[in-house]
């Protein structure tokens, strides 16, 4: 059992009808992907759908190896309240993103060496699959992973299926799904979402 309540960020979400749901459901993130990708969203729609978002569930922007002034006007214009760096972004992208008060997180990918929250200005540090953002499962639950210190977020294939064991078996500050959480590629279900936030919180109390 996590030491505080867990923390679950929806990710990659498109329409005010998902958005509502992930917040009905008690969501505490709700991520826009400014990336390339199925679930990229333009700037006029992430920020038409962050002002849905109320002021306890953190609004995120998602970004991978984008310029560092694109990312900030992006954010700017959005509204988001945090940045996700989910590429090969380093140190210098933290300190200068810092002074705009922005959440920071960093997410990367699982390897032979644990991450440490922090060790590059961020706030949060989100550990995913070794092909980010392809709904692939990777193997958390092997003897040799060692979690990370730290607040951190479990990422990668995580379904309403799976995210109890997960939780379980790593003990984390928090979990993220994106495709997990889909009908279809890019397409998220609203009972998905209820269901997968319901069963990280069951296995939380345990």
């Amino acid at each position: 059992m996590t030491s505080s309540p867990l923390f679950i960020k929806i990710c990659g979400l498109r329409t005010a009808p998902d958005v509502d749901a992930a917040v009905r459901a008690g969501a505490d993130a709700i991520g826009f992907v400014f990336a390339a990708s199925p679930r990229t969203v333009d700037v006029a729609t992430a920020r038409e759908l962050a002002r849905r978002v109320p002021d306890g569930v953190l609004t995120v922007g998602v970004f991978r190896n984008q310029p560092l002034e694109e990312v900030r006007e992006l954010t700017l214009a959005s509204g988001v309240r945090a940045v996700q760096l989910h590429g090969d972004e380093g140190r210098d992208h933290y300190e200068a993103l810092r002074p705009g008060g922005w959440t920071l997180i960093r997410a990367t990918s699982a390897g032979e060496r644990t991450p440490r929250c922090g060790e590059l200005g961020e706030d949060l540090l989100l550990l995913d699959a070794p092909a980010p953002g392809a709904g692939v499962p990777w193997n958390w639950g092997a003897d040799t992973f060692a979690p990370p210190a730290g607040r951190w977020l479990l990422a990668g294939g995580l379904t309403p299926g799976t995210v109890g064991d997960a939780v379980r078996a790593t003990a984390p500050w928090g979990v993220d799904v994106s495709s997990g959480v889909e009908s279809r590629r890019g397409v998220k279900d609203p009972a998905l979402i209820r269901q997968f936030i319901e069963a990280a919180r069951s296995a939380d109390r345990f």
